[in-house]
């Protein structure tokens, strides 16, 4: 059985007390009550070290929010894998909705961020997902899968395991539109369904799918118990420790 991973996206907020704050709140509920879901935080790069130490003895990970694709060189306000695994880093999210449709990134560029992030030790969470106006057309399986295939292109089976994969529909997206269950449901079996055509099924079955958009303590129940959504990738509602702990409680699997 997978375990269910529910993670924070801080995006640009908070100031680096607050973080130090909410990343040693989170860690201290996490350390009294969620033993069978895995949690991640992906604060600003500034609060990484801070975090990083908030965190420490916790089973908390941590996360980046972006990464180049170089090692290094000129390539002014950006981060590479080494700098954020020499943070603490363990993860990094790819292909987040904002960095495809607000930053313009492409998907060779994802591409080359996935494979940076495993050259560098970092397990990459790969975003995918449709605007609104592609759902309204009914692209929603055909951006789904040029975004996948494209995001992971020469990624091999070994490396697989590693690697997470977010539904993120952008129009649910700070929004205060959910997806209905349902909904994500139908995306992420869709998605999985393409992972088992180019790896297998068992590799398929192995990934984790997480559902990203709008996320409240409220829906995390009912979206994590449908059959392919596999865990959560939270916004707003992540900075806030008392509400970001009640997602993770409703996402914690009956005993």
């Amino acid at each position: 059985m997978r375990r269910i991973l529910v993670a924070g996206n801080w995006k640009m907020n908070l100031t680096v007390e607050k973080a130090r704050s909410l990343a040693r709140e989170v860690a201290r509920r996490t350390r009294e009550g969620a033993a069978a879901v895995d949690v991640a935080v992906f604060p600003p790069y500034p609060y990484l070290l801070a975090v990083a130490e908030a965190l420490s003895g916790s089973p908390v990970r941590l996360g980046g929010q972006d990464l180049h694709w170089e090692a290094e060189g000129a390539f002014t306000g950006a981060v590479s894998g080494a700098m954020l695994r020499e943070a603490g880093c363990r993860m990094v999210l790819v292909g987040h909705s904002e960095r495809r449709h607000v930053f313009g990134e492409t998907d060779v560029q994802t591409n080359k961020k996935v494979h940076a992030a495993l050259n560098h030790g970092l397990d990459p969470i790969l975003c995918v997902g449709e605007k609104l106006d592609e759902r309204e057309a009914g692209r929603t399986e055909q951006v789904l899968a040029r975004q996948l295939a494209a995001g992971l292109e020469v990624v091999g089976g070994r490396d697989m395991p590693r690697v997470t994969i977010a539904y993120e529909p952008v129009w649910a997206i700070g929004t205060g539109r959910t997806a209905t269950p349902q909904t994500a449901s139908e995306a992420h079996a869709f998605l999985r369904r393409q992972l088992a055509e180019r790896f297998g099924s068992d590799t398929a079955e192995a990934t984790r799918i997480l559902y990203g958009g709008s996320v409240k303590p409220d829906n995390a129940a009912s979206l994590v118990g449908q059959p392919d959504v596999d865990g959560l990738l939270v916004g707003g509602a992540s900075l806030d420790a008392e509400s970001f702990s009640a997602i993770v409680k409703g996402s914690s699997p009956p005993c």
